[in-house]
């Protein structure tokens, strides 16, 4: 079976249209009620604004979003798929478990003292990173230490290691902005040069 040129460009066009505005569709579930990690984190005086402002505030403008208006409208359909996600869940509630804990002087050969003043721990990081690579793979872990090291808004609020937790998170997510983005433009540069490039002689009739 030959498919006509404009029946190829139009088909791409239309998956093209999905990728872009698939995310705005999503919003409808951007509730505490239809995220559950949302609520978890909501109690814990973290929203849905806390995250989407830190991730703006290291933004940098890539092919693609160019802008932190068009960054904000991607990151709005990005976060949904990893407050949706029951394994980012389990490790952002160990984090703040953990936390909790350490606090507390639960936490076996870890006194509460050398919590707060940090000597030498290092599992707050790797746990960070460790939800930033499950997000966005190692280009997430790339973003992570941008964060770590800025602790943009909420981040400089949190404990310990809710703070590397939900910096993971963000960090995850954001690169993950970028990665669609950038995908977006190359789509749209694929299909027109397509269009632009299409003899009209292709055109076939279906068989």
């Amino acid at each position: 079976m030959v498919y006509p040129t404009n029946y190829i460009n139009t088909t791409c066009r239309y998956i093209n249209t999905l990728a872009i505005f698939i995310p705005k569709q999503r919003l409808v579930i951007m509730k505490s009620e239809n995220l559950p990690l949302l609520k978890y984190l909501e109690e814990r005086g973290v929203m849905l604004k806390d995250l989407i402002d830190a991730a703006l505030e290291l933004f940098v403008p890539h092919p693609g979003v160019e802008t932190k208006e068009k960054a904000a409208e991607i990151l709005q359909g990005e976060f949904p798929d990893a407050l949706l996600d029951v394994n980012v869940s389990c490790r952002e509630v160990a984090c703040f478990r953990a936390e909790e804990d350490a606090k507390a002087g639960w936490v076996p050969g870890l006194t509460k003292e050398r919590f707060m003043g940090r000597p030498g721990l290092v599992a707050d990081e790797l746990l960070g990173m460790a939800i930033a690579c499950y997000i966005a793979g190692a280009k997430g872990i790339f973003e992570f230490i941008r964060f770590d090291q800025a602790k943009p808004g909420i981040l400089k609020k949190l404990g310990p290691i809710s703070n590397d937790a939900i910096g993971g998170l963000v960090a995850g997510v954001s690169s993950n902005m970028y990665t669609r983005a950038l995908r977006s433009k190359k789509q749209n540069c694929l299909i027109g040069s397509q269009e632009n490039g299409s003899p009209k002689s292709d055109r076939k009739s279906f068989k």
